[in-house]
Formats: C-alpha cells, structure tokens, sequence
C-alpha cells in the first residue's frame, strides 16, 4: 500500500441491530439529541458501571456511529478525539459501507458484537465480516459510562496507531515457497504471518507479480508492512523461494505452542540457510529473530571457544567446579544442587553447565576484557550489524566490558544480548568450524553481501562438537535430547532477568546437518521448555 494515502480505521455509517441480549430498542433522535449522558440522570456517579448504564452508553455509541455522526459517537468514549478521528476517516480510506452491528450478551462491562459490512472500491467489492468486543468505564472527571476507546472497538486486528486503508496495493502479492517448492501460507504456518507480510512488502516486486486491491491494516506507528485483511481483486502472484523447509517449519509451528512467549530457529550448518523460524507471543513480534536477551549458558559455547583458542585450557584440560568463584568483589554460584568438583576438566564443566569454572578461567593469561566480544565478532560473526537475512533480524552484542559484567557475559548474562537466530547460528558454526551468515532468501535474489567471519580453529571446533555431544548424551541437556538419533550434541542455558519469578529459558542443539535454538520467557531451566522444543525441530531432520 502506498504509505502516502490519508490514513482510514474502521468507522462511519453502522446500521446498529438491536432488540435481544438485554438491549431493546433505542430512539436514534434520543441518540443524537446531545446530553452524552451515558445514563447518568443526575449529579457525578461513582463506581462500575451497571447494567443499565451498560446498555444504554453501548447503544447510544452504536446509534451514532450508525448515522455517521463521528464527532457524536465520539462524545461517548473516553477519548473522543482519538475516536473521533478514527472513526470520521471510516468512509473516505476504509471505503466500508452498509454496515450492520449485531450486539452479543453483555460480560459485566464488556460488550461483545458482531459487524457485517461490504468492502466497495475501484467498482469491486467483497462483504466483511468480524466480531470485536468494547468495555464501558465510568469517567474520571465526569463520573459519566463511557466507552473505554481502543482502536480494537472496530476491528479486534487493530493496535495503537493503526488504520485501515483500501485501495490497489503497493506491492503484488508472492507465492511464498519452501526449499522443496510447496507453498507456506499463513493458514498452514501462523507464525510465519508477519514474515510473509515482510517478504511481500520486500520482494513483492522483485518476485515478478502484478497488484491487486485489498482492504490492509496499515501499521503507521512502527513501520511495519501492511497486514491484508480482505482482497477484493486478486493480483498476480509472483513466486518467491525461501529456505524454509515445510517439514521443519510445521514442527516449529507445534512445539512453540506448547509453551507462552516462545520462539524457535533452526537453520542448515553446512549452508547457513533457515530452515524453520516460529514465534508463539501475544505481540506478535518476531523474537526469533529479532529478539534481544540474555542467553544464559548456551553462551558457554563461545566462552569454551575463547578458552580453548586463547591456550587457557582445553576439552580434556583443567576447569575446576567449586561452590563459589568471586571475580572483583561480586560471587557467582552454580545452580542449586551442583555438586563441586576441583578436579573437573572443561569437558565436564561444560555438560555440567558449571558457572565457577568459567568464571575462574576468564582471568588467566592472555585474556583481556575484550577477549570474549573478539571471540564472538570474530570467529562467530556476532556484533557487528552487518547480518543481511532477507528479512529484519539482531545480530547479537557481545560487548568489551569490565567489572562484574565481564564475569556475568562469560555465563550468557550481564550485557550479552542473542536472539535464537543468533544461538542457532553459534552452534552451526561451532560444529562446522565455518560462520555462515544465516539467510531465508537467496543473496542472489537482490545482490545482498552476507556478513563474513574467520571461523573457528579445526582443533577448536572439534572439541567444541564433542562436549556438545556429551551434554546431550551425559549432561544437561540428556532429558530433552533423549531419543534422538544420529550425531547430535547440545547446551542447555537458564537467564535471570530482573522482576521475574523464573528465569528464561534457552537451548541450543544440534542433529547431523540441522541446528536449531529456542528461548522460552519465564520458562525455568534449559530443558524445561526450550529443550522440548528444539528437540521437537531437530527430530525432522531439516
């Protein structure tokens, strides 16, 4: 859609049905008549709402808005000129008409209706229909029943600074296609929805379709792609290949369901290209990758790295586990239960996920303070903003700290930042010993550079893989790995984020030639929910 066209929301002339559900009907000319009164007879009220002033505030506001008396309908919420606005827009961008409001039961003071309505534009039109719900509040300064206005009071889609907008699109609609040519639709894949969207608004011309006309939720606040609601002509779609795979993305899709605010990316080691993203979140945000956390102890993945390259230690060279390491006044612990173990080599350490032992080994020579961002910049490709994936994505920040946040960054908290894209890809290079920038769309597709890093060390990656292989056979990540066949190996991390009750959960893994990892927010340790869920992807196979 063309973002210079006036915005639109849903609004304008609704044919209000009432009788049933407690309503009875309602004189429009009392609507209209002024005294926005929301059913308050007299002096300032106090309180809920009740029922009466319910019904009567939510007809009166569907009257007005049935007549197209913007600034009226407006008069009987809690922000009229923000309502005002939207729904005075209704008829010039939105072009909605014969609409027709169907109220439900009221829930206390919440209002549940139904609207049908026709899209009309460019001499096409298609019927629409949805339901939403509004809630009636008692005003502070009036003591007034008003409607609590929300953009979702006409459309349940709509969020703040959105608008609805109908015209010929700016960009043709794709044909988005896995790595095996089968389509990926949001019908099939809904977390891919807002990737889709975004592949569209960037390759939509590229990919050799022609327009066609849409009602679109247009996401003026943050400049998102619009989100198409209803199509009343179909353009010609152009074909645009992706690296998903159909298989991996389904099992992505299932197991992310199976816990609140988790996301999910797997992606090919011997080529970098993604063969799975999914998100389950009440935002809708794209944390797989885009998202910014502390990766708790899967980052012990690039720590073991820069032990190993800088000649601190070894798989099979000392790491000692005690019950305590204190690094310039600040004490870490292990997790509850740990038992301490002076004698424990890295290997061990790491399958333990023992915290004193990297700890105590940041210190030794020839580490600096900015040893681990070297690391991770340098061998992993993490930090530096040059990641070009097809789509927006964090490319991870590592940063050169002192202090206690140079401890707390060797154990994946301090100011460590990931997203699983991210933890994904430092595990494809760690089993690989090659960084190979991630990406969903051919390079080739628009010229993009992907990012270029050194790699790791053949000895380094190969120790690397095997304390993997024993975490996931001997260690942390034995549960949730469990099953599995083939050459697998993984890290399991728990992050502590201030004011929440548990700590976010992290795992990374690999199987043969597919690696994948998942946070889950508030999800406890490591294996508890992201394990499932990576394990889930990686027993696909890519």
């Amino acid at each position: 859609m063309g973002k210079g066209v006036k915005a639109a929301v849903i609004g304008g002339v609704f044919a209000v049905m009432v009788g049933g559900a407690g309503y009875g009907t309602y004189n429009v000319v009392n609507a209209l008549s002024g005294d926005g009164g929301g059913g308050v007879a007299s002096g300032k009220r106090t309180g809920t709402p009740d029922k009466d002033e319910v019904e009567e505030t939510t007809a009166k506001f569907f009257a007005a808005w049935r007549a197209g008396a913007a600034a009226q309908a407006a008069s009987y919420t809690n922000n009229d000129a923000a309502a005002e606005q939207l729904l005075g827009a209704f008829a010039d961008d939105a072009h909605i008409t014969d609409v027709k409001i169907t109220p439900g039961t009221p829930r206390g003071t919440t209002v549940p209706y139904t609207v049908k309505a026709k899209v009309a534009y460019g001499g096409k039109s298609e019927p629409l229909s949805y339901k939403s719900r509004l809630k009636v509040v008692r005003g502070l300064s009036t003591g007034r029943a008003l409607v609590d206005w929300q953009p979702s009071v006409v459309h349940p889609a709509l969020k703040k600074d959105d608008t609805l907008v109908t015209e010929q699109s700016a960009t043709p609609p794709i044909e988005a296609v896995g790595r095996d040519g089968t389509e990926l639709t949001k019908e099939e894949y809904p977390s891919l929805g807002p990737v889709l969207d975004t592949l569209r608004d960037k390759y939509g011309e590229k990919a050799g379709g022609s327009p066609g006309i849409e009602l679109v939720i247009r996401h003026e606040g943050d400049g998102a792609p619009d989100t198409p609601l209803l199509t009343l002509a179909k353009g010609r779609p152009g074909r645009l290949t992706t690296t998903i795979s159909p298989s991996a993305q389904a099992a992505a899709e299932k197991a992310v369901k199976r816990f609140a605010q988790s996301s999910v990316v797997a992606v090919k080691p011997s080529t970098g290209e993604v063969l799975a993203v999914a998100n389950h979140r009440t935002d809708g945000f794209n944390a797989a990758f885009e998202g910014q956390a502390a990766p708790g102890s899967t980052m012990k993945i690039i720590t073991a790295a820069m032990l190993i390259d800088n000649g601190v230690t070894s798989m099979n060279g000392p790491a000692p586990c005690p019950d305590t390491a204190v690094w310039q006044s600040q004490t870490f612990k292990n997790l509850t239960g740990m038992k301490a173990d002076e004698s424990a080599t890295l290997a061990n350490s790491f399958l333990r996920s023992c915290n004193t032992a990297f700890i105590k080994l940041i210190d030794e020579k020839p580490l600096t303070d900015a040893s681990l961002a070297q690391e991770a910049e340098e061998r992993f490709g993490l930090g530096q903003d040059n990641w070009k994936t097809g789509i927006a994505s964090f490319d991870g920040s590592v940063p050169a700290v002192d202090g206690p946040d140079r401890a707390a960054g060797a154990i994946g908290q301090g100011q460590v930042q990931m997203s699983p894209l991210n933890m994904a890809s430092v595990t494809a290079t760690a089993i690989t010993g090659a960084f190979r920038q991630p990406y969903l769309v051919s390079p080739e597709l628009d010229g993009r550079e992907p990012a270029r890093a050194r790699g790791l060390r053949s000895g380094t990656a190969a120790q690397l893989k095997q304390m993997m292989r024993l975490t996931a056979t001997q260690g942390t990540a034995r549960e949730a790995m469990a099953g599995l066949g083939g050459d697998i190996g993984a890290k399991t991390g728990s992050a502590e984020v201030d004011g929440n009750a548990e700590s976010n959960s992290w795992f990374t893994g690999f199987r043969d030639d597919i690696a994948a990892a998942a946070m889950t927010e508030e999800g406890g340790h490591g294996g508890d929910a992201a394990g499932p869920i990576v394990a889930a992807v990686l027993r696909t196979g890519g």
